[in-house]
């Protein structure tokens, strides 16, 4: 009996050696591969220089070609340029379904932009002093933070308890808006469809930054939300206060 197996989407990975710090690769590596098949993996810099010493020993490991780029000038970064320019020609090959930038730094703003007039999805990873502007460039972009907290538990990310979470109008807000457009005639919504919903708004949300590895369990915390678990473990919830109104 064949299977069909789900297609996977083809990923360029680009890494700016000089904005990304190789304590981040299994971490990276694991979350790159629930988007797609890195087919691509490439990482930029000035191999030359001592500071760049850490990411030469998890390279080989990790298949990740090194692509030399001097630095001409001081204070001007030409590993950028490399990256973008290598992007560009990626792109044109028509071969990839997306790409994951990986960088803090907004030179890479109208790169994202760029890929994404193309119809392809564009993968963000950086730190949480990334430009907002990079960011909301991004289909979706995940804080290099959360890829941290499996490898090191010095790193890992607080849960946020529920007094918090009930306080962020801002989350609060972002949740009853999805749910309000995803939600049918009862006011349940399929928790998927609410958190898509809130990352075409958001790109960086995701519930790891409040300390919870899964939507359910971050909903669950804030407490103002039913949560109904159908079968075949679909999950759908509603407002509490979908209750109140006649």
């Amino acid at each position: 009996m064949n299977v069909d197996l789900p297609v996977q989407r083809r990923l360029a990975v680009l890494i700016d050696a000089d904005n990304a710090q190789p304590a981040i690769i299994e971490g990276l590596v694991r979350e790159i591969v629930k988007y797609g098949i890195p087919s691509v993996k490439r990482i930029y810099g000035d191999w030359t220089t001592p500071n760049l010493a850490g990411w030469k020993s998890v390279l080989l490991d990790h298949s990740i070609q090194p692509i030399q780029q001097f630095r001409y000038t001081v204070g001007k970064n030409a590993t950028d340029s490399a990256m973008i320019i290598d992007a560009m020609d990626l792109l044109y090959t028509r071969r990839f379904d997306g790409f994951c930038l990986v960088s803090s730094d907004s030179d890479f703003t109208r790169l994202a932009s760029r890929i994404r007039e193309e119809g392809l999805l564009v993968y963000g990873f950086g730190e949480e002093k990334t430009p907002k502007a990079f960011v909301s460039a991004c289909d979706k972009f995940i804080f290099t933070k959360v890829l941290l907290t499996e490898e090191n538990p010095d790193t890992a990310i607080h849960k946020q308890e529920t007094k918090k979470l009930k306080g962020d109008t801002k989350l609060v807000n972002l949740f009853r808006n999805a749910l309000e457009a995803a939600s049918d005639d009862s006011g349940w919504a399929h928790l998927g469809a609410v958190g898509h919903h809130i990352a075409k708004q958001v790109p960086e949300f995701d519930s790891r930054n409040y300390g919870y590895k899964k939507l359910v369990d971050l909903v669950s915390a804030i407490t103002l939300f039913e949560i109904d678990r159908r079968s075949q473990g679909t999950v759908y919830i509603r407002d509490k206060r979908s209750k109140l109104q006649p």
